[in-house]
C-alpha cells in the first residue's frame, strides 16, 4: 500500500535544557529540528513499513535542502515536492509546562507550502502523482494554509480520486488562528469530511470547532457526513471507534512519563494508519496508535530518534480494553 501525505513542514525549535549562571536566570537551550502535523505522521507511517510520499512546497534555502535530506533518510518519496526560488519554510517554537503540555509560537506567513494546489501547472503534475497512491492523508491545517481557490481544486480532485477507488484519511486538527473565522473553518472541514473514508479526530478540536458537549454528537455528525471509519481521540480517556454501525471504546494504557505532548495526535494517526494499511483491524490499529503516541510523548520535539520509535511499530491484533458502548 502507498500513502501520500499533504501539508507543511516547518523548522522546529524545542527546549532541551537550561544554561546555569547567566544573567536573568536559567536560559533554555533550543534544539533545531523539522516538523508539521502531516509531516510528523508521514515520518512515523514510513517507519511503520508503509510506502510514503510527502507532498508540499519548499524553498531553495539550506533548511529546505535539509528537509529533503531528512525525508530521504526516512525512505519517503520526495518526487512531488516543488521548490520555489527565494523562499524558505516557516518556523515554530515549542514551550512546555511542567506536565508536558505544549504551546506554540509560529512564523509561517510566507511559507511556500501556503501555495499548495494553487499553481495550475504544478497542480496537474501533482494530481498525476496522487492518482498513483492508494491512500491520501491531510489535515485541517493543510486546508487552513491553502487559498479558498486551491481548496476547491483539491476538493474536486478528492471526489475524482475516491470515485476511482482511492481512500482519503483526514484529521480536522483545528487551529483557530489559521482561519478567518470558525464559520469558514466549519464550512471547509465539513466539505472535506464528506470526501473522507477514515477520520482521525481529536475531541478537544471538535469541541472548539463545533461546540460539541458529548462525543456522541461528533460521532453522529460524521456519520451524517458519510465517514465510514471514525476515530475520536480523547487524551488519556478511551479512544472511541465508530465502525460498521457500532461505537466502541478502547482504553488508552497509562503513560508513566510525559515529557512533551507535541506530536501526540500525529503519531497516533501514524500508528493507526500504518496498521490499517497493512491489514490490521481498526481495534488493533488503535492499540498501535496508542503505542506510538506513548513513545513520542516521552521525548522532546515532534520527531523522536528512529531507534526509540521502532520498538512501538509491531502491528498486533490486540483488542483488550474494547467494549461496545451506546452513543452518548
Amino acid at each position: 500500500m502507498k500513502l501520500a501525505a499533504l501539508g507543511e513542514v516547518m523548522v522546529e525549535l524545542a527546549p532541551q535544557a537550561s544554561v546555569q549562571g547567566q544573567v536573568g536566570g536559567d536560559k533554555p537551550l533550543l534544539a533545531q529540528s523539522y516538523a508539521g502535523d502531516t509531516y510528523n505522521t508521514a515520518v512515523y507511517i514510513a517507519r511503520g513499513g508503509v510506502q510514503v510520499s510527502y507532498v508540499t512546497l519548499l524553498g531553495d534555502d539550506p533548511y529546505s535542502e535539509e528537509v529533503l535530506t531528512r525525508l530521504a533518510g526516512e525512505s519517503i518519496d520526495t518526487s512531488a515536492i516543488a521548490r520555489l526560488p527565494g523562499r524558505c519554510p516557516g518556523l515554530y517554537m515549542i514551550q512546555n509546562t511542567p506536565d508536558g503540555e505544549r504551546y506554540f509560537t509560529y512564523w509561517r506567513g510566507q511559507a511556500p507550502a501556503r501555495e499548495l494546489f494553487a499553481d495550475a501547472d504544478r497542480r496537474e503534475a501533482l494530481k498525476a502523482h496522487l492518482r498513483t497512491q492508494d491512500c491520501l492523508y491531510l489535515s485541517g491545517i493543510t486546508l487552513a494554509i491553502m487559498s479558498a481557490e486551491a481548496r476547491a481544486e483539491l476538493l474536486a480532485f478528492l471526489k475524482e480520486y475516491r470515485a476511482a477507488g482511492g481512500r482519503v484519511s483526514f484529521d480536522s486538527n483545528y487551529r483557530p488562528r489559521l482561519w478567518g473565522s470558525a464559520e469558514a473553518a466549519r464550512e471547509a472541514v465539513a466539505e472535506f469530511l464528506q470526501q473522507t473514508d477514515m477520520a482521525l479526530l481529536t475531541f478537544e478540536d471538535e469541541q472548539a470547532l463545533w461546540g460539541d458537549e458529548r462525543a456522541g454528537e461528533c460521532a453522529k455528525r460524521n456519520s451524517d457526513f458519510g465517514v465510514s471509519e471514525l476515530v475520536i481521540k480523547r487524551g488519556a480517556e478511551p479512544v472511541l471507534l465508530q465502525y460498521e454501525g457500532e461505537l466502541t471504546a478502547i482504553d488508552v494504557p497509562p503513560v508513566s512519563s510525559v515529557v512533551d505532548t507535541t506530536g501526540a495526535g500525529d503519531s497516533f494517526n501514524a500508528g493507526y494508519l500504518a496498521a490499517r494499511l497493512q491489514g490490521a483491524s481498526p481495534e488493533a490499529s488503535i492499540a498501535a496508535g496508542n503505542r506510538c503516541a506513548a513513545r513520542v510523548i516521552g521525548h522532546r520535539g515532534a520527531i523522536i530518534p528512529r531507534a526509540d520509535f521502532l520498538a512501538t511499530q509491531q502491528v498486533q491484533d490486540c483488542t483488550s480494553g474494547a467494549q461496545v458502548v451506546t452513543m452518548v
